[in-house]
């Protein structure tokens, strides 16, 4: 037997729906005061939120993306939560699971929902169509974008905006989209005309008289359009129509009304209130269901309803972690009273703000520096984590793999876990984890397995046919992303391309899993997870599962043994390379310096987002364009990193290659990382190959020198192609999956005295 000498297992799941400011503010707490028993989940559509205090700010111009935007994937990583990168689409509350729109079902203990809110579109005919939403605020950032470098693109060309509502979002948005749009014009000649409707008599609804005066007079003041006492009846593609017979043309239509919840938060059978909100009492626990809670715009606090404002989330936050610990630790929660006045500082898109704050009304330069000042004190927090053990740079030989969040053990579980057979996953766990799966990828049938999952044999048996040939691989690792979902998918597809490489076609695997000691439920949840992806990747290739071993361990672990076939006048070998042959690589570099940078909080989220996008392209596609352009040699990009795979191809074919340097693709924020000297753990071993480089001390002073060493997790191929054939090859594999594909050198004859790689 062995002692557990990890931290404490869980026994309970805290599932966060929504990357909202009180959820935001959770993570940040429970990162530095963890909760002992408990597996932390956040499920979010978006791995960067916006902060809504500077939003305005970064449409005018005067913020950056990140200056703006809170990092969820650094975030989770820092509280050691689960990130599960989706979007919740209802709620089975008879099993306590959120139903997520891409993937398996989560389970939770407690949950807590902060989604915000998206303007309400009511009945209006095109709204849905045409016009552009202030939120969600990624669709709205994006089309906003757009709207900048169309106009950057075509100057000269005049433009007509029309913003319907006129609360102090829509009255901010006008402002700061006319200051943005000035500079444009500015440099483009672009005349540019907004026009704000608002179907009350005065503007800023809920402030003060001096407050909805002063405002009106400074948008006509800068040549908005103001349309008061007008109700939008319809939206068309390029106008605006009220109820009143006006109608003014706009290029552009962006709805900023009052806040509406989705459908789906009251089609759960949670108490809501009229208009679709989450109804809370002063614990902000659902009035209908306890071990549920709400914060944020999709909150109502019966007792104390406010304005859905930003202020309000900001101020739940800690209250809402407060209860979350206290429910879990079965004490008694705390009520909570929001203040019943707040300031609002509007900020006026020049480099002022106004206030507006019961009776009190000011417009000054000061108060957007005041501003300015609270706002990025409120995102320091969040960029500037505290030094907590987890965040630790990782010494040079630990391997550069995320923590797995430990799972429960039962209360009366022995402080020691056997080994040998007594650390396998039980039965009746495994048994409804199968189950579960059959339900969801029905386990196929094919003539050439024998005897597979379906039958209760100790092994399974397949069969080979007599004109093919059996190629058998296999890997396995610890997990490098808290979403076992995810994980499953990249580890499958990491697996399975080896077959791909040589051309194989897959035709069953072996699973080996280790999951995390925990309960039996907790186990069965993880494990259902990680073979729901790695079930989603083989049903695609029409490869079964036919069998595996699972065992407790102290964190995840996922690996398969990949059966193919493939005809003996078709396999793909790394020996075939010919001089004049051009060198294709598919996938950019950089996984493992980037998943080791995430582990020390260095990062970006959207850096890892796209990682993972990468990871998640299946070469199957890719073996086939090489194949139809005459391959002569091929094998992937793992764990020996670009410069060891490529030296053993060219050892086996005994040639030498020219690269081009400049034309090797490399991940976003690889180059920014490299500089920061963060490699991956394996990077001192895989450097060792540069002395197949003939020009390695000039290599060694170039910035991205380390990259080539890099090991890649699901990396792309590397093929050679008849020079004729190989630009065609490329173009047809970026408009398929593979944006990154390059030629990236070239096949020369090799010399005896001098290393086989020269960059050029």
């Amino acid at each position: 037997m062995t002692k557990d000498k990890g931290q404490r297992t869980k026994d309970k799941d805290l599932v966060l729906i929504g990357g909202g400011h009180s959820h935001a503010i959770a993570l940040r707490m429970l990162g530095m005061n963890p909760l002992p028993g408990v597996r932390l989940t956040l499920i979010t559509n978006v791995s960067h939120t916006p902060y809504s205090g500077m939003l305005p700010g970064h449409v005018a111009g005067f913020y950056t993306f990140d200056e703006c935007h809170i990092d969820l994937r650094r975030l989770a990583q820092f509280a050691g939560a689960q990130l599960y990168i989706d979007k919740a689409v209802g709620l089975d509350l008879n099993s306590n699971k959120v139903i997520c729109a891409n993937r398996p079902p989560v389970a939770f203990d407690v949950l807590s929902i902060d989604i915000g809110s998206n303007p309400a579109k009511e009945s209006v005919p095109g709204v849905a169509k045409y016009a552009i939403p202030a939120k969600p605020v990624p669709q709205f950032l994006k089309r906003w974008n757009r709207i900048i470098e169309t106009i950057s693109q075509h100057p000269q060309q005049s433009l007509s905006l029309g913003i319907v509502g006129g609360g102090a979002g829509g009255v901010e948005l006008a402002m700061t989209m006319q200051r943005r749009l000035i500079n444009v014009e500015t440099r483009h000649g672009t005349s540019v005309k907004i026009h704000l409707f608002h179907r009350g008599n005065q503007l800023l609804p809920g402030h003060n008289s001096w407050a909805r005066r002063y405002v009106q007079k400074l948008l006509t003041k800068r040549g908005i359009q103001v349309h008061l006492g007008e109700t939008v009846s319809q939206i068309l593609p390029d106008k605006i129509c009220c109820e009143s017979g006006l109608v003014v043309d706009c290029d552009y239509s962006f709805w900023v009304t009052q806040a509406s919840a989705p459908s789906w938060i009251a089609e759960s059978g949670l108490h809501t209130t009229s208009n679709g909100f989450i109804s809370v009492g002063d614990t902000l626990q659902s009035l209908s269901h306890p071990h549920i809670f709400a914060a944020g715009d999709i909150a109502t606090m019966v007792h104390h309803p406010r304005p859905k404002a930003g202020v309000f989330a900001v101020r739940q936050g800690k209250p809402l972690v407060e209860n979350l610990r206290r429910f879990v630790q079965g004490k008694t929660l705390h009520p909570y009273k929001p203040q019943r006045r707040f300031l609002s500082l509007i900020g006026t898109g020049d480099g002022s703000a106004i206030a507006s704050w019961g009776s009190f009304g000011w417009h000054s330069r000061l108060l957007w520096r005041w501003k300015d000042h609270i706002d990025r004190k409120f995102m320091r927090q969040f960029r500037d984590l505290p030094e907590m053990e987890s965040a630790n740079t990782v010494p040079e030989k630990t391997p550069n793999l995320t923590k797995s969040p430990r799972l429960g053990k039962p209360k009366n579980a022995p402080p020691m876990y056997c080994a040998g057979c007594g650390s396998k996953v039980g039965s009746t766990t495994l048994e409804r984890v199968l189950k579960r799966l059959q339900d969801e990828y029905p386990f196929p049938t094919k003539e050439d397995i024998i005897l597979g999952l379906g039958t209760p044999d100790d092994a399974a048996v397949v069969q080979v046919p007599v004109d093919k040939l059996l190629v058998q691989t296999i890997d396995y690792f610890r997990t490098l992303i808290n979403d076992p979902f995810i994980f499953g998918q990249i580890s499958t597809h990491h697996c399975l391309s080896d077959l791909f490489a040589m051309g194989a076609t897959p035709q069953s695997v072996l699973a080996m899993v280790t999951v995390p000691y925990g309960t039996a439920a907790k186990q069965e949840e993880t494990l259902y997870q990680l073979l729901s992806g790695a079930m989603k990747v083989l049903s695609q290739v029409q490869a079964p599962l036919v069998g595996g071993h699972t065992t407790e361990g102290a964190e995840l672990a996922f690996g398969l043994s990949c059966n193919g076939l493939v005809h003996p006048q078709q396999i793909i070998k790394k020996s075939g390379m010919k001089p004049g042959d051009r060198i294709i690589l598919t996938k950019a570099l950089g996984t493992g310096i980037l998943f080791a940078a995430h582990q020390r909080l260095q990062a970006k989220g959207r850096w890892i987002d796209q990682a993972v996008e990468s990871m998640l392209v299946s070469n199957q596609e890719a073996v086939k364009v090489f194949r139809d352009h005459g391959v002569t040699a091929c094998t992937d990009v793992t764990g020996f990193g670009f410069v060891g795979h490529l030296v053993e191809m060219v050892q086996a074919s005994g040639v030498a290659v020219d690269l081009e340097w400049d034309k090797i693709p490399l991940l976003e924020g690889v180059t920014e990382l490299v500089q920061q000297g963060i490699v991956s753990s394996l990077y001192p071993q895989n450097v060792q190959a540069a002395r197949f480089i003939r020009n390695q001390k000039e290599m060694c002073d170039r910035a991205n020198y380390p990259v080539l060493f890099d090991p890649q997790t699901s990396g792309g191929l590397l093929a050679t192609i008849p020079g004729d054939k190989a630009a065609n090859c490329v173009q047809v594999l970026q408009e398929l999956r593979y944006q990154q594909s390059r030629i990236i050198g070239q096949v020369i004859s090799a010399s005896s005295d001098v290393p086989p790689l020269r960059f050029l």
